[in-house]
């Protein structure tokens, strides 16, 4: 175990409640992402809150599946309060001010 843990090998994927959601350490910073993928559900979020509908972030995305992004949305509802922490953690607004863009 500790030589894949020094060649990279990642830790053992966290399931959720939800079917295509999971934590990967060192995958999306532990986030929750949509399994098989490194799409966080942050991401998936951030779409939706820009106006883009379940369907319309599907075709954007076209290797996940219209019930990947719903569970991925339904995780976002589950778990509001965390995932827009986390959203805001990567959004623009918050960085431009350290990288000093405007």
């Amino acid at each position: 175990m500790a030589n894949e843990q020094s060649r990279g090998a990642l830790a053992a994927p966290e399931r959720t409640e939800h079917p295509h959601i999971e934590r990967v350490s060192g995958v999306c910073g532990g986030e929750p992402k949509i399994v098989g993928t490194r799409m966080a559900v942050w991401m998936i979020a951030e779409w939706c809150a820009q106006g883009a509908s379940a369907d319309e972030i599907a075709a954007m995305y076209p290797h996940l599946t219209a019930a990947q992004v719903h569970d991925a949305l339904s995780y976002y509802y589950d778990h509001k309060e965390a995932i827009d922490a986390v959203r805001h953690e990567n959004s623009e607004e918050r960085w431009q001010p350290i990288l000093g863009k405007k």
